[in-house]
């Protein structure tokens, strides 16, 4: 069953994001794993892509985005958004999904959801508690470096400029859960009714039929 989160962030250590997505992490307290010798521990196996960062790492770029823009300057502002979409841990199985198709379909969804915006999208092949689930990282700089066309979940003027914030709404959590379902639906993926609630995993093939 997949399933889409969103967490924001007031951290203004961009570094930290990519720093989570690279080496392990202690998925209750969020806090880095170190070996004996009190080092960071590399993920086993992960992949990773940024969007929008100019040939610079992401943090780097988001750092002078927000000072050319003069925006994500106070500690109370969000500085970025975290989406997770997390795949069935059959879907490797039954339904032939790999970490490197996950990763395709997350930079999909991340071009075609979240324009203008600097992004890392990491994909891994393991969740919590070793689950086997696939699931893909979005990381989004809040603030919007280019003028974008106005999307489905856009509802102000400015959610389509250049310079000014992403706006994670309801609304656009209802239209990015859809297009989650949708993109199930179109890879043969095990789903839920992200909208409704339903615990129940179908196939897309019984989701459509109902």
């Amino acid at each position: 069953m997949a399933t889409f989160k969103h967490i924001s962030s007031k951290n203004a250590d961009y570094g930290a994001a990519e720093a989570y997505l690279t080496f392990e992490h202690d998925e209750f307290t969020m806090k880095p794993t170190l070996d004996e010798n009190g080092r960071l521990i590399p993920r086993e196996d992960y992949r990773i892509s940024s969007l929008n960062c100019g040939g610079d790492d992401f943090a780097v770029s988001c750092m002078r985005a927000n000072l050319r823009y003069e925006k994500n300057q106070k500690r109370e502002d969000v500085k970025s958004h975290h989406y997770i979409i997390s795949f069935d841990p059959r879907d490797g199985t039954d339904n032939g999904l790999t970490v490197d198709r996950a990763q395709e379909l997350g930079e999909q969804f991340c071009k075609e959801h979240f324009p203008g915006h600097q992004a890392l999208i990491c994909t891994h092949p393991d969740g919590h508690n070793h689950s086997g689930n696939i699931h893909v990282h979005i990381v989004i700089n809040s603030l919007r470096i280019y003028e974008v066309p106005l999307l489905p979940y856009m509802d102000r003027p400015a959610d389509t400029r250049e310079g000014c914030k992403h706006r994670c709404t309801n609304a656009a959590m209802e239209y990015f859960k859809s297009e989650v379902m949708e993109m199930c639906h179109r890879e043969g993926l095990y789903q839920i009714d992200l909208l409704n609630g339903s615990k129940e995993r179908i196939t897309e093939r019984e989701y459509w039929a109902a």
